[in-house]
């Protein structure tokens, strides 16, 4: 009787184990590349391997995590699954770029490139965009996934914004060609394949790469869980880390919004409307003035570190710069001028007077410009637009008022003399 309720648990257990078995199956041959799993997991969306975008998975050259090879990938045969003319391409270039992407490509003397981005795949969707300035906002994006039912989706997308709202559907600038793009699950990867004309040959351009694990809805993506934007040189291979993360913009920004949005324009305010609290507006002035110069070199150098991280050109990041450069210079004159400041009695006082007035009032101009073009460039979005057009309507009424009491004063103060040199006559 013992003996066979033991034998009964032991054949629990051998069932538990087999059962257990089963159920791990799948998943430890997708880890390993099996043709035949690879083959099962094609037609069940959701179950097509690991999840690929771990931070912490990246496929180099030596080989990487989940037991895929590099050389394995890059030699899979894309005939038996990719439809032509994208499975008939020989000869295309094959790189691993970020995490489990891997770029296949090829150039034509006509411009023509036909792209293969691949990737580990479980749920959500897969995106390649191509940007101007390395910058995500103003990108243009092939995205391609899988939905709930197993239907097939890739569109070009164009990124107004950083906010999901902004990612908008069929809209873009990249000149896909006649062949219609496709996207395709084999084994554990997802393959989004298409071909772009280009009017000239391209060379280094600035590629975002991300996906999310969320099912897109009506089209609208969902936020992306993880994303890498890189340098990558199609006349080589090549390519380079663009390390510009959106905290170092946003401290940019923000420097450059409080030394020359606001301290600095407070300063200039103080001689103009308290010259009668003196010599404190004289004090009052070189502090506030000077700490506007240390925000504002501390903009300068941020900008110039984010300039070289980027490593691109555009006209509105030159521009940007270059106006930078301009009111830092012009800052350091002020500087000097603060140095060379002739005394009262002096005979180029006038004109030193001069020349520290419209010197300043150009910079706090040029200050305010280049602000408005930084929110413009960084796509900052509406709270940045609103907050610093709230500080400068603020600082321009304040300005309003104190102008008027300025003028309000100095006519009692020519009005006061004319009626003493009546009274002795009376």
């Amino acid at each position: 009787m013992a003996n066979s309720r033991f034998q009964a648990h032991v054949s629990k257990i051998l069932v538990g184990l087999y059962v257990f078995s089963l159920i791990l199956e799948p998943k430890i041959f997708a880890l390993a590349g099996d043709e035949g799993a690879a083959a099962a997991t094609n037609s069940s969306e959701g179950n097509a391997g690991v999840s690929p975008q771990s931070k912490d998975d990246y496929i180099g050259g030596n080989g990487g995590n989940n037991g895929i090879e590099v050389s394995q990938l890059c030699n899979t045969d894309l005939q038996t699954f990719l439809p032509p003319p994208y499975g008939n391409i020989s000869r295309m270039v094959c790189k691993p770029i970020w995490n489990t992407f891997i770029l296949r490509y090829l150039k034509r003397e006509d411009h023509v490139m036909t792209i293969i981005l691949s990737a580990i795949y479980t749920t959500g969707w897969v995106g390649m965009g191509f940007s101007k300035d390395g910058m995500m906002a103003g990108s243009s994006a092939m995205v391609g996934w899988f939905n709930r039912k197993g239907q097939a989706r890739i569109k070009q997308f164009f990124l107004q914004g950083t906010r999901p709202s902004q990612v908008i559907a069929g809209k873009g600038e990249l000149p896909l060609a006649n062949v219609p793009p496709v996207v395709v699950i084999h084994g554990a990867m997802i393959y989004l394949a298409f071909q772009l004309k280009f009017e000239n040959s391209i060379g280094r351009q600035p590629i975002i790469l991300a996906f999310g694990t969320r099912y897109p809805h009506h089209l609208h993506l969902t936020h992306h869980d993880d994303k890498r934007t890189i340098m990558f040189d199609f006349s080589g291979g090549s390519s380079s880390v663009l390390q510009v993360s959106s905290r170092e913009k946003k401290n940019h920004g923000a420097l450059g919004v409080i030394g020359w949005g606001l301290i600095l324009p407070v300063g200039a305010i103080v001689p103009r409307y308290f010259k009668h609290k003196d010599p404190l507006w004289y004090y009052l002035h070189a502090i506030i003035q000077l700490l506007g110069f240390v925000f504002g070199l501390a903009t300068v150098l941020l900008g110039i570190q984010l300039y070289d991280k980027l490593n691109v050109k555009n006209a509105n990041i030159d521009a940007h710069r270059g106006i930078g450069i301009f009111i830092l210079v012009l800052s350091i004159l002020q500087i000097l001028a603060f140095f060379l400041r002739p005394k009262k009695e002096s005979k180029i006082r006038r004109y030193w007077n001069w020349y520290h007035n419209w010197f300043g009032r150009i910079a706090l101009f040029f200050g305010a410009i280049n602000i408005v073009l930084g929110i413009q460039i960084g796509y900052a979005g509406n709270e940045w637009k609103i907050g610093y057009g709230f500080l400068l309507a603020i600082i321009l009424l304040a300005v309003i008022v104190l102008e008027a009491l300025y003028w309000m004063k100095r006519s009692d103060q020519k009005a006061t003399p004319s009626t003493f040199q009546m009274n002795p006559m009376q």
